[in-house]
């Protein structure tokens, strides 16, 4: 009887093992099945998401957007980490800067004191952490080395292709208020906005400090708390002075070329300008975090269009802050309270 019973129940844990494996490839087809369905819809989705519309000729897409680990990994990732019970904490909360380099995108997590890096190529998600207390901005140099602003440090700290810190510099120079961040590699140079100080600080790629320049004012060259910075294929350096509310360009020794934008609510005025990237033909895009969207420039500061309003649906923004251009030219825009950073494109056509 003894036996009879063991055997019983072997054959209860048997059924119990089956059924669990026929409850797991249930939920495998259940999650491939709804992946599809969403692929498909993201599909439709892209296709109706131009700027300007139609009739006239499109110049920006909608791509996607980023903001977890499902947004880059899909679906079937995230539902499997929740039948594992892993603790999950792989969602943007407070973004603020952002950079594309090599099909991989690093955006600052003002709030958890590190990186989020998408990798779009492999459809990956990691983070630079451990290091870091509040970053801000970003820039990543031709060797792959990410280079982050840290408020809180009043450092930039720099992190090989590994994530591993590597070095840590501000102290000379006296860093106030790193902000926005800029690599040239051509010069072997990093620019760093420093916002209380009123002023662009220049250091090598080691870390040395170089010069520096600009100081609190509304002339020619001078600033009022700017906050973010790029640079072109040429090493021509623009800095958005934010509370001037403008553009003011400078050469790669800082000396003062001309400006664009003043304040205002009309088409190529600003109110609460934010991010600021370069693209390929030279066109700048310039945040705005109180109109909620994107305006773009000609290499000559004349407006080109705008692109964004207030939402929360793909295409909409709320208070806006970081943007990168690609050497593809698409373009990343890191939406702040919406917790993302959406992906757009910039269209080519063969006339041009």
């Amino acid at each position: 009887m003894k036996f009879q019973k063991e055997k019983n129940n072997i054959k209860r844990g048997a059924k119990g093992y089956w059924f669990v494996i026929h409850s797991f490839l249930l939920v495998l087809s259940m999650i491939n099945y709804t992946g599809c369905s969403a692929a498909k819809d993201t599909s439709k989705e892209e296709k109706e998401l131009v700027w300007p519309l139609p009739p006239e000729q499109p110049r920006i897409k909608y791509l996607r957007s980023l903001s977890d680990r499902k947004s880059i990994e899909g679906s079937q990732s995230k539902i499997l980490e929740s039948l594992l019970g892993e603790e999950k904490s792989d969602a943007l909360q407070k973004p603020y800067g952002v950079i594309a380099a090599e099909d991989k995108v690093y955006i600052t997590e003002s709030t958890g004191g590190r990186v989020f890096i998408f990798d779009l190529k492999n459809s990956k998600l990691s983070f630079i952490s451990g290091s870091l207390t509040m970053p801000i901005g970003i820039a990543a140099d031709s060797a792959g080395n990410v280079y982050i602003s840290d408020v809180i440090q009043k450092a930039v700290l720099v992190f090989n292709p590994k994530g591993e810190m590597i070095l840590s510099f501000g102290s000379e120079g006296g860093m106030e208020n790193p902000a926005g961040i800029a690599a040239d590699n051509t010069r072997k140079r990093i620019y760093v906005v420093d916002s209380k100080a009123h002023k662009v600080k220049v250091y090598s790629l080691n870390g040395k400090f170089l010069f520096e320049f600009g100081k609190r004012g509304i002339e020619d060259g001078e600033f009022n708390f700017p906050t973010n910075i790029a640079l072109d294929k040429e090493g021509k350096i623009y800095v958005v002075d934010t509370i001037n509310a403008r553009v003011e360009v400078f050469d790669a020794e800082g000396k003062y070329l001309w400006k664009f934008g003043s304040l205002g609510d009309s088409f190529g005025q600003f109110t609460r300008p934010k991010g600021i990237a370069v693209d390929s033909r030279g066109n700048i895009y310039v945040v705005d975090a109180a109109f909620n969207n994107f305006q773009i420039f000609n290499n000559e500061g004349k407006l080109l269009m705008h692109v964004g309003s207030f939402g929360t649906e793909p295409g909409n923004f709320w208070l806006p802050t970081g943007i990168s251009v690609d050497n593809q030219d698409r373009i990343y825009v890191v939406d702040a309270t919406n917790k993302r950073v959406q992906v757009f494109q910039l269209i080519k056509y063969n006339n041009e």
